[in-house]
C-alpha cells in the first residue's frame, strides 16, 4: 500500500479511502465487518463515513456498524484514520441540521456515541452552509479539537472561494482550518479542475474524490449493460448520453490491458492535487478490484488520450480568458 499526507497535515493516509456509505443497508453488518478487516489487512487505513448514512436502515446506521466493528478490538480503532461528516439533518427539528456551533458540537457527540470511539480523526462539513459565518464554525471546531474529540477538519462539496475564505478566517484565529476537501471528481466530471483543484494545491488542502467511477459508468458499463437483461432506466439514459466516449474509453482500456475501473481510479491517482479517491464497495470483489488500480501506471501518452476522450479544464481564468 502507498501512503501520503492528508493535505498539508502530518497525517499519513492510504492512497485509497474506503467509503462505507453502503454499510448497514446495502451491505449486511457481518459482510461490512469482513470488508473492513480486509481493508486493514491490505493496508487501507483511511475510512470515510457520515452521520446520515444508513438511508433505508435509518440515519446513523452506518456509523453504528463501524462502532460494532471497533468494539471487536484488535487495535481496529487505533489503526484506522476515521473520517465522518456533519451537516445533513438527523431529525426534523430545526437545529439538527447545517453548521451552527450547536449542531456541530451535538452532531459530533452523536457520531462518537454511535461509533463507540473517543475521537474522530477527520471531521468534515458535508456541504457548505452559507448562512453560518466561518467564525462560528471555527469556534465549535476549536472547542472539539481542544477537547480531543476531533483532530483535523475537512470540507466536502465546497467551492474554491469558500475553501480559501474558510482557511483565511481560521488562520486569523490561529487555527489549522481545512486540510481536505471531498469533491465530485472523475474522468466524466471535471469541473473542479477550474478552481477547486488549483485552490486546494495553493492552500495545502488534499482532494478526496467521491464517485471516482461516475456511478459505475467508468467501470466497464457497456459490457455489463449489454450482458444484463435489464438496466435501470436512469442508468441507461446516462449510458446513451456518453456512449461514444465510453466506447472509446473501454477500447483504450483493452489496449492498455487493464479493466476500465482500474484505469479510472489510476487516472485520479495521477492527478497532483488528489490524496485518495473514495471507493465505496458493496462486495469483497469490488474492493479487491479497486486495489489493482494502485498497480496501474499511465504514461503521458495514455493520459493525453484519456484527456482526448474526456476533455477537462485548464485552471481558471486561462480556461475562458486570454
Amino acid at each position: 500500500m502507498e501512503y501520503t499526507h492528508l493535505g498539508r497535515s502530518g497525517l499519513s493516509v492510504s492512497r485509497l479511502c474506503l467509503g462505507t456509505m453502503n454499510f448497514g443497508w446495502k451491505t449486511e453488518e457481518a459482510d461490512s465487518h469482513t470488508l473492513m478487516d480486509r481493508a486493514l489487512e491490505e493496508g487501507v487505513n483511511f475510512f470515510d463515513t457520515a452521520n446520515v448514512y444508513g438511508f433505508d436502515a435509518g440515519k446513523g446506521r452506518t456509523e453504528e456498524v463501524l462502532g460494532t466493528w471497533f468494539a471487536q478490538g484488535g487495535e481496529r480503532r487505533e489503526r484506522t484514520v476515521l473520517a465522518t461528516k456533519v451537516y445533513g439533518g438527523m431529525s426534523d427539528w430545526p437545529n439538527d441540521t447545517f453548521l451552527s456551533a450547536r449542531n456541530i458540537v451535538r452532531a459530533c457527540e452523536g457520531s462518537l456515541r454511535r461509533m463507540g470511539t473517543d475521537w474522530i480523526d477527520l471531521y468534515q462539513f458535508h456541504h457548505v452552509d452559507l448562512r453560518t459565518p466561518w467564525e462560528e464554525i471555527w469556534q465549535a471546531c476549536e472547542t472539539l479539537v481542544a477537547q480531543g474529540k476531533v483532530l483535523y477538519v475537512g470540507s466536502s462539496n465546497h467551492a474554491a472561494w469558500q475553501i480559501v475564505q474558510g482557511n483565511a478566517v481560521a488562520a486569523s484565529r490561529n487555527f489549522t482550518g481545512l486540510v481536505s476537501e471531498q469533491s465530485h471528481y472523475n474522468l466524466l466530471t471535471r469541473h473542479v479542475e477550474l478552481e477547486v483543484l488549483p485552490a486546494a494545491r495553493h492552500t495545502g488542502v488534499g482532494i478526496l474524490p467521491w464517485s471516482p467511477l461516475a456511478g459505475g459508468l467508468l467501470a466497464g458499463v457497456l459490457e455489463t449493460a449489454e450482458g444484463s437483461r435489464r438496466t435501470a432506466e436512469r442508468q441507461q439514459r446516462r449510458i446513451e448520453e456518453h456512449r461514444p466516449a465510453l466506447e472509446a474509453y473501454e477500447a483504450l482500456c483493452r489496449e492498455l490491458g487493464h479493466p476500465p475501473a482500474d484505469v479510472g481510479l489510476a487516472w485520479l491517482l495521477h492527478q497532483p492535487a488528489v490524496t485518495a479517491p473514495i471507493v465505496g464497495p458493496r462486495t469483497m470483489a469490488q474492493f479487491q478490484g479497486a486495489l489493482h488500480a494502485l498497480e496501474v501506471r499511465l504514461d503521458d501518452a495514455a493520459l493525453a488520450r484519456l484527456d482526448g476522450i474526456f476533455p477537462g479544464y485548464r485552471p481558471a481564468p486561462m480556461e475562458y480568458a486570454w
